[in-house]
């Protein structure tokens, strides 16, 4: 497989500014990989492929406002600060990226808030866009957190030229997110209403939470022609013994697994027994799912419409079949699916 395969033209009108007025109100394309057939539905129309016992995976990872603007020291130039994660508590050691990264150098000082109340000093290159910042703050560690939050916004896509909107702190992030540490929402999720989960409930689907907390190295793009050369960034993912026990027990009655997004489909693949069981887990994975891949776990999916050339693509690719994807697409972009975070769905059974 060559990243060149992945290639296709995605009309920039499709890329979805905002969500759909209604969560379970989206478009949902069904893909049939045992017959080759595909459907165009509404989301929450998914109620109809799901029976007693079968599973749902879903990842309860929750966005924390990541993008803050500060501005530096003397010059008082802005700059976009991305908080990628914290890497020590005590000392409040941050790994983020910068932009524009050019101006930024060890020793600077980056100062945020009205009063400029909270500062930072940079203490490390860590990549050509990443540093490392040692915010500089007194108050107890709760305070810490909680000026971030207040001068943090939600991280919206890049590709989302508007401004952040008061309904995106809600919309850009599922109704079960819960375990904070993503800088992305796992955007499959973001289609499931309170009211079609409780429908899914009654009907006797069992739900299995995990935690992969989205990093940034999800959306970076592959520049290599050869996949098997390309890395993908760590991430955490936590999955517990009460999930594994759901996701095993529905795998044993032959009942439908479905992994709600492809973060959940990396977290699952990524702590897998010789019996195509999942295991208790609790570290970092850095799996790149691309075809051919024989997947042990789940063996339905939802997902949204992703990028041309991105990993994302890529696993879909490798769970619904190569030629039967490329061929979804093509008929997504004619009837005027709407792509990424806040666009429509597609169900692979």
């Amino acid at each position: 497989m060559k990243l060149s395969m992945f290639k296709f033209n995605l009309p920039k009108e499709l890329l979805a500014e905002h969500p759909s007025k209604n969560r379970d109100e989206s478009r949902l394309m069904v893909v049939d990989r045992a017959t080759g057939k595909i459907a165009h539905k509404k989301f929450k129309d998914i109620i109809n492929y799901f029976d007693d016992g079968d599973v749902m995976v879903l990842n309860d990872t929750k966005v924390f406002p990541a993008r803050m603007y500060g501005n530096k020291e003397k010059t008082g130039a802005k700059i976009e600060v991305f908080l990628l994660r914290e890497l020590n508590a005590e000392s409040r050691l941050w790994d983020v990226l910068v932009d524009p990264a050019r101006k930024i150098r060890i020793g600077n000082k980056l100062y945020f808030g009205e009063n400029d109340n909270v500062v930072a000093e940079v203490i490390d290159n860590t990549t050509s866009r990443g540093r490392t910042l040692r915010f500089l703050f007194d108050g107890p560690y709760e305070e810490f957190r909680k000026a971030l939050y207040d001068l943090g916004e939600t991280p919206l896509p890049k590709y989302i030229k508007r401004a952040v909107e008061d309904s995106d702190i809600e919309r850009y992030q599922t109704v079960f997110a819960e375990n904070e540490g993503a800088v992305a929402a796992p955007t499959a999720g973001l289609h499931f209403s309170r009211e079609l989960l409780k429908r899914l409930e009654i009907k006797g689907v069992n739900y299995a939470k995990v935690t992969l907390h989205i990093g940034l190295g999800t959306f970076r793009m592959v520049e290599v022609e050869d996949l098997t050369k390309h890395k993908m960034d760590s991430e955490e993912a936590i999955i517990t013994e009460e999930a594994c026990k759901i996701i095993n027990t529905g795998k044993d009655r032959k009942k439908r697994v479905c992994a709600v997004g492809t973060t959940v489909m990396r977290a699952l693949e990524s702590s897998v027994s010789t019996t195509g069981h999942v295991n208790p887990y609790r570290g970092w994975t850095n799996k790149f799912i691309f075809p051919p891949y024989d997947f042990s776990v789940a063996n339905c999916m939802i997902t949204n419409f992703h990028m041309p050339e991105s990993t994302l693509l890529m696993q879909v690719a490798a769970f619904g079949g190569y030629d039967l994807i490329m061929k979804a697409y093509k008929e997504a972009i004619k009837e005027k699916y709407r792509f990424y975070s806040y666009g429509d769905a597609m169900l692979i059974l």
